[in-house]
């Protein structure tokens, strides 16, 4: 029997989408993603001095690396990035569910970031290494109009990329609603709210919180708005101007860690 051809196209897609690639490079980065065992690693490019610094890793990795002239590195990333010798082809992780990411069960009441229409890798690499760094259970972002798993978004997470939850979500509203039924307090940070959050944070010492931001600029959707339990903002001196998404990301991180 003939399979439909709808049937086909998802097939390839799902094909297509598993045969997909990316290059990581620096030697933090490639360092991290060769010593953790979740991620498939495919080719391994590195000059003599890069090989000998990271000897150790490439061992735990048991990949044959291809040892390149400096002035011929020839990968395909940007000749721009600051790629120290070493780039690595890798299969991007597959960190499972939010049920499965966001359960909690450890000493600590559960924290998780939620990034809505965060497009920049830098910030959000830096969004991951603050989550790791306080003990988030996971960043969760839309699959479409965020950052993916690049080599600039792993270079600025420093090796958090292969440690810290990453997860792409078809629809951040639905998965908003999940974490609520999961037992959730969604606070959003918006500078125009009426309390701080040190005000959000207020009886919540053991219940699980999940911090929503939005891009500079646009912030967060109405919809994302509307969906959250609380608005809070981050208390400043003067009238200055607002933090870029990763610095209020470190700042809330650590608001909610000491609640």
């Amino acid at each position: 029997m003939k399979k439909p051809k709808w049937v086909i196209q998802k097939e390839q897609a799902r094909r297509a989408s598993s045969a997909e690639t990316i290059w990581l490079f620096g030697l933090h980065a490639v360092r991290d993603a060769l010593v953790n065992p979740r991620r498939t690693k495919v080719r391994l490019v590195v000059t003599k001095n890069a090989f000998d610094k990271l000897t150790d890793a490439i061992a735990v990795a048991e990949i044959e690396p291809e040892i390149a002239d400096p002035r011929k590195f020839d990968v395909p990333i940007d000749p721009a990035s600051v790629h120290q010798g070493a780039a690595l082809e890798v299969k991007a992780l597959d960190w499972g569910s939010v049920e499965d990411c966001c359960i909690g069960g450890g000493d600590r009441p559960p924290l998780v970031v939620l990034l809505d229409r965060v497009t920049d890798p830098h910030n959000v690499g830096a969004v991951l290494r603050s989550a790791e760094v306080f003990g988030a259970l996971a960043v969760i972002a839309p699959a479409r109009h965020a950052a993916p798993e690049t080599g600039a978004l792993a270079k600025t997470a420093s090796g958090a990329l292969e440690r810290q939850p990453y997860l792409r979500v078809r629809n951040l509203g639905d998965a908003m609603g999940l974490l609520q039924r999961m037992g959730y307090v969604l606070i959003g940070l918006d500078g125009t709210a009426d309390q701080t959050l040190d005000a959000a944070l207020e009886g919540l010492s053991d219940r699980p919180v999940g911090l929503v931001l939005g891009a500079e600029g646009p912030g967060m959707r109405e919809k994302t708005l509307e969906t959250c339990d609380r608005l809070a903002r981050i208390d400043a001196v003067g009238q200055f101007g607002s933090l870029n998404v990763s610095n209020a990301a470190a700042v809330a991180l650590y608001a909610a860690r000491r609640r």
